[in-house]
């Protein structure tokens, strides 16, 4: 093997070879670290390892193309003599010592990607790619960046330099190839490319069983590329559908519900009149949406933290003397999914969020119909609002904008990271506008979104007994913080006229076995004021998605409504069903049966354990996955086609 390298590393292509090798070296490498990282709850059968290794191999070569075939086509194309001039030596090892640094510098950003998402770089890594402020100043404030870049340096340093000693990175330069055999290689190639392109991409995948072993398969810079490709996905150009009139006519009757009925019989049409039953309430709405707060840290919805028990002794009373939702899950595995969900009702199309998507502006929304009862509607944010282009979208759709940028007057920091403003500052800011829309005689209604339950994890000192810099110790600050809220606005003239809504955007973590782990989806909805109604658990499975016809049914209100959601208060306790996704993964779950949809026209189901939330595959339903199809198609199709406009009508 020695003789035949020492051989290769002469040839013209003796460097690119090296290099090579280096690359499919470290993506080996990251893709063993990884599978160590997940531990158990990766497939260590030998069929599936078998598979992640081979599958991963032809996706690091796919990766590998890409990056070597420029390289490779300039050595192969450029004079012998123009190789030998002196800086050429220098030039060969400085960028194969680059290379190996960024590939290193990769593979280790992968390693943290895993640690939060349990998923190689996909969509998320996307989004963030745009936002480099708040990313930058993340990684600084959660990781101590000199020092892994100082032993980054050192790793690619110890590796270069026995390579340029014995001529593995140089000696390529005196070789002799005719044009004939250089113009034969290159072309080569470039044919390995073009197929590599068109051929290799996550179709080729098999199903795996367990999500991770089909996430280890991929390459992270090849899934990374993929997913900015997929930026935007039409649902009917990539997903089961069946004929557009018969998908509006399913959702037709699944949105049917008593006191409701539509205005018009165009099929396509699924504008509908909601007649209440009692008498309207002029109620103010601060609506609480927590940074990933999953249901699994709230002890009173049964979660825990390890030994520490729950970590949330405020939220746990609270419960008890609210109207609390226990089966609520998250459509989506972002904020703006979950603000997407929250202020239009609508299910987790694939591609972007419509907070992000261009087209987005005067939608169907929550914002809307508030405002058009007269109510002082604000969007209240703790960081910089241009971030996800959130700012835009409901400044479009029925909200003012409070942010980091233009906090109501008279008002403090006193703490902050990267992110926002801590909780406490936040809330500062929702009693300031509540005061000022009570001052004015307004009703009002506050969407406010917290950021201190985010990475760093950091918030003001003395406030909990927890550590700086932990999942742990965020999740307190935040049930501290929002018990701190509720006391300052006891005090309040308008406290007694209020619904405090404390909901989550999405889960502090959404990988799990299957492509739609259910557990990871679930999250809080905890509606407060005694006062005002009456404490009680509800039960009855639903989504972000039915949300706001329920707060509605809650204040009694008649309109016209788009929304895709429900008013679950009004329906039996085995009639629900959640809508949840990722940007690609469609997923519908009605009863213990989840479908998902996929890409390529694909389906699957699993059968789920009502107290495991193990997912077993199993034959696919035809009711619930042309209800599945239903709700995702017509959805895209009012989006994709603006459609989905709001009404003149309240």
């Amino acid at each position: 093997m020695w003789i035949v390298l020492d051989r290769m590393r002469r040839h013209r292509c003796g460097g690119v070879l090296v290099f090579s090798l280096l690359f499919l070296a470290v993506s080996f490498c990251t893709r063993v670290a990884l599978l160590l990282q997940t531990g158990r709850a990766a497939d260590h059968g030998p069929l599936p390892l078998a598979g992640v290794f081979a599958f991963g191999l032809l996706f690091d070569l796919a990766a590998l193309s890409y990056v070597a075939t420029p390289i490779a086509l300039y050595v192969m194309l450029v004079p012998t003599g123009w190789l030998r001039l002196p800086f050429q030596r220098w030039a060969a090892i400085g960028l194969v010592g680059a290379a190996l640094f960024v590939m290193l510098f990769i593979s280790t950003s992968e390693w943290f990607f895993w640690d939060e998402f349990g998923a190689r770089f996909n969509f998320i890594a996307v989004d963030y790619l745009i936002y480099t402020n708040e990313v930058i100043g993340n990684i600084q404030e959660s990781y101590p960046m000199p020092l892994i870049m100082g032993g980054l340096l050192v790793v690619t340093v110890g590796l270069v330099l026995p390579l340029a000693r014995y001529g593995y990175l140089t000696a390529w330069l005196r070789s002799e190839i005719s044009w004939r055999q250089r113009l034969l290689i290159g072309s080569g190639l470039l044919l390995v490319t073009a197929v590599a392109f068109v051929a290799i991409d996550d179709g080729v995948l098999p199903e795996f069983r367990n999500a991770y072993n089909r996430e280890l398969a991929k390459n992270g810079p090849h899934a990374f590329c993929a997913a900015f490709s997929r930026n935007s996905l039409s649902y009917e150009g990539f997903y089961e559908t069946v004929e557009r009139p018969q998908a509006f006519e399913a959702i037709r009757t699944l949105l049917a519900e008593d006191r409701s009925a539509f205005v018009s019989e165009d099929p396509l049409d699924l504008t509908r009149r909601i007649t209440a039953a009692g008498p309207e309430k002029r109620w103010n709405v601060i609506q609480i949406t927590v940074e990933s707060l999953s249901a699994s840290y709230v002890g009173g919805l049964g979660g825990s933290f390890g030994r520490k028990g729950s970590l949330t002794p405020e939220l746990d009373r609270l419960i008890g003397e609210s109207l609390t939702f226990t089966d609520f899950y998250a459509t989506g595995t972002r904020t703006v999914r979950g603000m997407e969900a929250l202020s239009l009702s609508v299910p987790p199309t694939p591609g972007q969020s419509m907070v992000r998507r261009p087209g987005n502006e005067d939608l169907f929304s929550l914002g809307a119909i508030f405002q058009a009862r007269g109510y002082d509607t604000t969007f209240i944010y703790s960081g910089y609002g241009y971030f996800d282009n959130m700012n835009y979208f409901f400044s479009h759709n029925g909200f003012r904008v409070v942010d980091r940028g233009s906090p109501p007057d008279g008002t403090a920091v006193t703490f902050a990271n990267i992110w926002g403003v801590c909780d406490e500052d936040l809330y500062g800011w929702v009693l300031a506008e509540a005061d000022r829309s009570d001052a004015a005689g307004k009703p009002f209604f506050h969407f406010v979104m917290t950021t201190s339950n985010h990475r760093p994890y950091t918030f003001p000192a003395g406030k909990v007994d927890s550590p700086q810099g932990h999942r742990s110790g965020a999740v307190r600050y935040t049930d501290y913080a929002i018990a701190d809220f509720l006391r300052r606005a006891r005090a309040k003239p308008w406290f007694a006229n209020t619904l405090f809504v404390i909901v989550a955007d999405h889960c502090a973590n959404s990988a799990g076995k299957t492509e739609l782990p259910l557990s990871k989806y679930r999250i809080p909805l905890i509606i407060y004021n005694p006062g005002l109604i009456r404490p009680r658990v509800v039960d009855t499975m639903c989504s972000q998605m039915d949300y706001a016809p329920t707060l509605l049914g809650l204040l009694g209100w008649s309109y016209t409504s788009r929304f895709f959601g429900r008013d679950v208060l009004g329906l039996p306790p085995n009639d629900g069903r959640a809508l949840i996704g990722t940007y690609q993964t469609l997923g519908y779950r009605r009863n213990d049966c989840l479908v998902a949809l996929n890409p390529g026209r694909r389906h699957s189901a699993y059968q789920i354990s009502p107290t495991t939330w193990d997912a077993v595959p199993c034959q696919t339903p035809p009711d619930l996955l042309e209800q599945a199809v239903a709700y995702y198609q017509t959805a895209g199709y009012l989006l994709d086609h603006h459609l989905y406009g709001k009404l003149d009508v309240p």
